[in-house]
């Protein structure tokens, strides 16, 4: 039984097959389903969990290198939240790009996690180093 990290089975799953390049997909509650897109729901209730933890807990079992985030995130929030934002990502370089863009990158990912953030547009591709 695993007891300390990462307990979700489905989660563990997915990461596992994560190879260089890959890309996972970790989405706030109201982000769309995309057919034949491998999906684990973590969400429970509004803000369980939240983008940024399950962002923590992935990057204690894998190194990702670029991250991409919709441009929208950046108007949409306060200042303590862009900040909560950059340091979670620290060290991963980080591009904004419009919304409609970052949506043409979902297909292409090895899945998506949705939590139950409720921060706007708090959308992250994570891609594997």
């Amino acid at each position: 039984m695993v007891r300390t990290g990462i307990l979700n089975p489905q989660l563990l799953s997915l990461i596992a097959r994560v190879r260089h390049t890959n890309t996972i997909v970790v989405a706030d509650r109201g982000f769309p389903s995309w057919v034949g897109l491998e999906t684990i729901d973590l969400s429970l209730v509004d803000g369980v969990p939240t983008v940024l933890q399950v962002v923590a807990a992935l990057r204690e079992h894998a190194h990702y290198g670029e991250a991409f985030m919709a441009e929208e995130f950046l108007s949409h929030n306060d200042e303590e939240t862009l900040g909560n934002f950059e340091e979670a990502l620290r060290g991963v370089s980080l591009t904004y790009e419009p919304h409609v863009d970052f949506k043409k990158r979902i297909p292409g990912a090895i899945g998506l996690v949705r939590t139950g953030d409720t921060t706007q547009y708090a959308n992250i591709i994570l891609v594997s180093a």
